[in-house]
């Protein structure tokens, strides 16, 4: 800038802007500018959950609905192929292996059967969650929303299918004697605390296999493992029955056999409490907590990473 006098052009600086020296950070706070896509505080991710309860909803309904559309049988193989699972698990262990030793027939039937439904709503739960991120990248990148709406959808598309699968489960377990009492009004709480486990761990592996693919191929291995060690096909105490009791108290207490035991005891007449662990229910509360709330803020530490790269 100049200005003309009687002496010729004269030069003038221009006029400092306010904005000068200041760091991006400053600027972005001097006219309310925030991060795109950055990470809320829990309060605000949570009311944002909240907000989006209906899409989580309709999400997890149309994945369910989507599972099985190019199957002939369709949504029967929600039923069909844990009742499968359970055969051959009979066929097995308890035919060849004799592993229903100290339970009788007529419960070990219904112990089987009610483990295998149980143990996949944890196992499905935790592979979906496994891929709910890296399988759902283009969603994720077009769209701005709580990513946690996305494992919550898958562990409530298992539920979903789970409760479907009851309705077998409660004619099998007539089948073999048990009728309908109050004991299994305790389904419920059960169910409701597995379902917050089972999210809390579909948090945890969603934001691992987000940034490890691979995880899904491993995970199978673990879940089998897992399967294996929790008392599915067998009665814990009775299979380790002179063992060391800590083998069996470790076993009984971690949280796919707590769940399973708490139902178990609520649909079959001849599995009393004997069978289950001292302090179960708080024992299956303490797991449900610990693992939603721990899950939930190990995702949400994440967030602003989901869909980048």
């Amino acid at each position: 800038m100049s200005e003309s006098t009687h002496d010729g052009p004269v030069a003038v600086s221009p006029r400092p802007s306010p904005d000068d020296g200041l760091t991006a950070a400053e600027l972005a706070a001097r006219y309310g500018l925030s991060v795109s896509g950055a990470r809320p505080a829990i309060p605000a991710y949570v009311r944002q959950l909240w907000n989006r309860r209906h899409f989580i909803v309709a999400f997890s309904r149309a994945k369910l609905s989507a599972q099985y559309s190019q199957a002939k049988l369709g949504q029967l193989w929600q039923v069909v192929t844990p009742l499968l699972n359970a055969l051959v698990y009979y066929l097995i262990f308890g035919l060849i292996l004799n592993a229903g030793r100290g339970l009788p027939k007529d419960v070990y039937i219904p112990f089987l059967v009610t483990g295998v439904f149980v143990f996949t709503f944890t196992q499905t739960s935790v592979m979906s969650g496994v891929r709910a991120i890296s399988g759902n990248l283009g969603l994720v990148r077009a769209l701005h929303f709580p990513r946690a709406s996305l494992p919550i959808s898958f562990a409530l598309q298992q539920l979903q299918q789970l409760l479907v699968s009851m309705i077998v489960l409660f004619v099998v377990v007539m089948v073999f004697g048990s009728r309908p009492s109050l004991s299994w009004l305790l389904i419920v709480p059960a169910l409701l605390l597995q379902f917050g486990f089972n999210t809390g761990l579909a948090l945890i592996m969603a934001r691992a296999g987000a940034h490890t693919p691979d995880l899904a191929q491993l995970m199978p291995f673990v879940t089998r493992t897992w399967m294996y060690a929790s008392g599915v096909m067998f009665s814990i105490p009775a299979m380790l029955e002179g063992r060391p009791g800590w083998i069996a108290d470790v076993l009984q207490w971690n949280p796919a056999a707590v769940y399973m035991d708490l139902i178990r005891f609520a649909l079959i007449d001849g599995y009393g409490s004997e069978n289950l662990p001292p302090h179960v229910w708080a024992v299956a509360l303490g797991w449900a907590v610990v693992i939603l709330a721990g899950g939930f803020v190990y995702f949400w530490k994440a967030e602003e990473r989901y869909g980048r790269g």
